[in-house]
């Protein structure tokens, strides 16, 4: 039962890798009769083939679709259209072959096979840290539900067709993007095109042309460095070009710096970014009692760069920054003056205290020293009767 499936499964996949890699034949769009008969199209090369019942020394081979028309001129069969021409065919394509000087001319279109709503959608792939590559892309909004896509790409035609490496799967394990690894980007245009299945229902492919060095996300500049000297020139900001795996040629990035304070506290006016092409900016403005933020990008210059910005550097501080000393002397006060009220208080709370639990014991009266009432009486009507007398 295993090896049944596992044959079954083989001659599935066999099919749908010659259905992709076969010729497709276009509909032919002339009834009359004509000396140039059966146009056969190799969508995947570019190329198109024919038979003539006649000899003709020169075609011309003309290609249409919703960009301007493209044409070419051939001794013979076939004519391949280069891949530079950045021409992808998932939306269909009309083909001529055609005699100069003559009438003779045969016409076909090319229309892709499978249900409308099915291809993907939104297929985007960028290039960072250096080599790593992602493709994303969206299923057809009328995919049947087990449908599988697969992703190809050519760097050009004398490379083999290679598939995806580590696919990404949705919630429904379904591919929705692609990551690459070690990918070198070349001066040749790279073709991309994602192929669909379904048990349902034929599934329409997607192709796009793309220059892989439009698509890089170049990395921040490097050993970015500050010294500043206190002269009239300020200080001296320095760094290196960002890696790339395809540019030799320092001369081919521009710059941009930004240079922000760090003192919140005071709403002031921060100087537009700064764009350089060399590696070396003087920053005149410096004032030594205040501190900086330095942050640095880069961006391709007439060559084969991205011309989008990259990745900020790492932020990059510099300057002494405010005089705090009498600041932190003034805290030091207030925290000295709070420490020591804060102990007096507690002393006179601890002393307070123990004089209430440690009062005084009473001592016996001294009836010797200490009169006594009767004494007093006594006393008191003496002093009387010689006041009378």
């Amino acid at each position: 039962m295993i090896d049944t499936l596992g044959l079954i499964c083989m001659i599935w996949w066999m099919t749908l890798f010659h259905s992709l890699h076969a010729d497709t034949c276009c509909k032919e769009l002339e009834t009359q009769e004509s000396p140039i008969t059966n146009l056969i199209l190799n969508w995947r090369k570019m190329e198109l083939s024919w038979e003539s019942s006649m000899n003709f020394s020169e075609y011309t081979c003309t290609v249409a679709t919703d960009m301007d028309p493209i044409q070419k001129k051939v001794e013979s069969s076939p004519c391949c259209f280069s891949i530079e021409v950045n021409l992808p065919l998932h939306n269909g394509a009309v083909f001529t072959i055609e005699v100069p000087n003559t009438n003779i001319s045969k016409s076909c279109a090319f229309i892709p096979r499978g249900m409308p709503g099915t291809a993907i959608k939104n297929f985007s792939c960028v290039i960072y840290n250096i080599s790593l590559m992602n493709c994303t892309w969206h299923a057809g909004r009328d995919v049947p539900r087990d449908t599988q896509y697969f992703l190809y790409w050519q760097n050009s035609r004398e490379e083999e067709e290679r598939e995806c490496e580590l696919y990404v799967e949705d919630e429904n394990r379904r591919h929705r993007g692609c990551q690459f690894q070690n990918v070198m980007i070349k001066d040749t245009i790279t073709y991309f095109v994602v192929n669909g299945s379904s048990k349902d229902s034929l599934i329409q492919f997607y192709d796009e042309y793309i220059e892989l060095y439009t698509i890089e996300r170049l990395t921040s500049p490097l050993n970015v460095t500050v010294n500043c000297t206190g002269d009239p020139q300020g200080c001296i900001i320095e760094w290196r070009e960002p890696v790339t795996s395809h540019v030799g040629n320092k001369d081919c990035f521009q710059y941009e710096i930004n240079i922000q304070s760090k003192d919140k506290l005071k709403e002031e006016k921060i100087d537009p970014p700064v764009t350089v092409r060399n590696y070396r900016y003087e920053f005149q403005n410096y004032n030594a009692k205040k501190k900086y933020i330095l942050k640095i990008r880069a961006r391709g210059k007439n060559c084969l760069v991205n011309s989008n910005w990259g990745e900020w550097s790492e932020p990059t501080e510099f300057g002494q920054g405010k005089d705090d000393f009498i600041f932190v002397i003034l805290i030091l006060i207030a925290l000295g003056t709070i420490s020591v009220t804060l102990l007096q208080f507690f002393f006179c709370k601890r002393y307070c205290s123990f004089k209430r639990v440690c009062s005084p014991i009473p001592q016996p009266r001294d009836k010797f020293n200490i009169p006594t009432d009767e004494d007093v009486q006594v006393c008191f009507l003496f002093n009387l009767v010689t006041f009378i007398n």
